[in-house]
């Protein structure tokens, strides 16, 4: 088509400027018209990473010949064979160990938790041995090794399998940690962390792993990589900035359109990376819209939230015209009962009234006067 397209424009039959409106309709409709669920784009990345770098190999439980817990390593061990897709025993403080000395003589180790609870089995290997050798070594010693797996709440599974622990993580200098939400994300993130030359906590969330998202040509191109560090404004806004990340985001987005049906303008940021904190990005934005919300399922005590709070009362206080608001997973362990686990975890409603609140319209407008 666009052979046809070059053709009647250089023989002069049809001008350049009736051709370009229909050339930007049709890159407009290609990109919306394709979708990709999260765990395709997970999938996708780990294919074309251990294709494009022969020192990618995968281990942990059932990524093999189960093709993995939530079928993310699916095709992998029949394409790349089990010396580079290998199935470990359940002993996470085992294989972790193993991954982290691998990383160590160059290769690049993706090591998959079935749930980043189980990660605490291995957090001596994640922290002291993993975050800390560059340091430590005086940079003489890289680790290039990707923690990932689900974090956070799923459903009815219970306190010991619903933790978020990216405060946890994210609080440890040498690790980098990162929090996908979107299809583009999670594809363009996992490149970034298996691409990186430090040791890289990729904490997904397993009710987002059959979502679908829209994807353009350049998100499926196999050089597609997102940098580390930077965070995305996935909505505009000038009245209030909501800070979220992996499936908060689109509690986050739904809050917005809510919301807007109200005359409230939100500005959505999903960080999508944890530690770096693209603290300049949030602090640009609470200087727009003078108001501060940020969402995370996580406890509230020391939390990612705290964190951002402090940042923008240390870099943009003057600028805030309402307190902050904090809404974060309830200070108790998960419930079991799924009428208290909704309760324990984030709602949109939850957002919606913080939202409010910051912009001094918690009481109908009609009543205020």
């Amino acid at each position: 088509m666009w052979g046809l397209i070059r053709r009647q424009v250089s023989a002069g039959g049809v001008p350049l400027t009736r051709i370009l409106p229909v050339i930007s309709a049709l890159r407009s409709y290609s990109s919306s018209a394709k979708e990709m669920t999260v765990r395709e784009a997970l999938n996708s990345a780990l294919d074309e990473e251990m294709s494009a770098d022969p020192k990618v190999f995968l281990m942990g439980e059932e990524v093999g010949e189960y093709q993995g817990a939530y079928k993310i390593t699916k095709g992998l061990l029949e394409k790349y064979g089990p010396e580079r897709v290998l199935d470990t025993p359940i002993t996470e403080a085992g294989f972790t160990g193993i991954g982290v000395g691998a990383a160590y003589y160059g290769l690049r180790p993706v090591v998959e938790f079935m749930t980043f609870n189980f990660s605490m089995q291995a957090i001596d290997h994640i922290i002291n041995s993993a975050a800390k050798s560059n340091y430590m070594s005086a940079g003489q010693i890289s680790v290039p090794i990707v923690f990932r797996g689900p974090n956070g709440a799923a459903a009815g599974v219970g306190a010991q399998h619903s933790q978020c622990y990216a405060a946890w993580y994210g609080s440890c200098p040498g690790l980098k940690v990162l929090a996908p939400y979107s299809s583009e994300d999670a594809r363009g993130l996992l490149k970034a962390a298996i691409r990186d030359p430090d040791p890289v906590v990729f904490l997904e969330n397993e009710l987002l792993y059959g979502e679908s998202f829209p994807v353009s040509a350049e998100v499926l191109d196999s050089s597609f990589c997102l940098p580390i560090g930077k965070a995305k404004i996935e909505r505009e806004g000038k009245d209030v900035t909501i800070t979220a990340f992996s499936k908060m985001v689109g509690h986050a987005l739904k809050a917005a359109e809510i919301l807007a049906k109200e005359g409230i303008s939100a500005e959505v940021i999903n960080l999508r990376s944890i530690r770096p904190l693209d603290r300049s990005t949030i602090n640009t934005s609470v200087r727009k819209t003078n108001r501060l919300v940020t969402v995370e399922e996580g406890f509230p005590q020391h939390g990612v939230g705290a964190e951002i709070c402090t940042s923008v009362i240390e870099e943009s206080f003057g600028y805030l015209d309402a307190p902050v608001e904090r809404i974060a997973g309830a200070d108790v362990p998960m419930p079991y009962a799924s009428n208290l686990e909704r309760m324990a975890v984030p709602q949109v409603e939850d957002i919606v009234r913080a939202a409010k609140r910051a912009c001094y319209r918690s009481v109908p407008m009609a009543a205020a006067a």
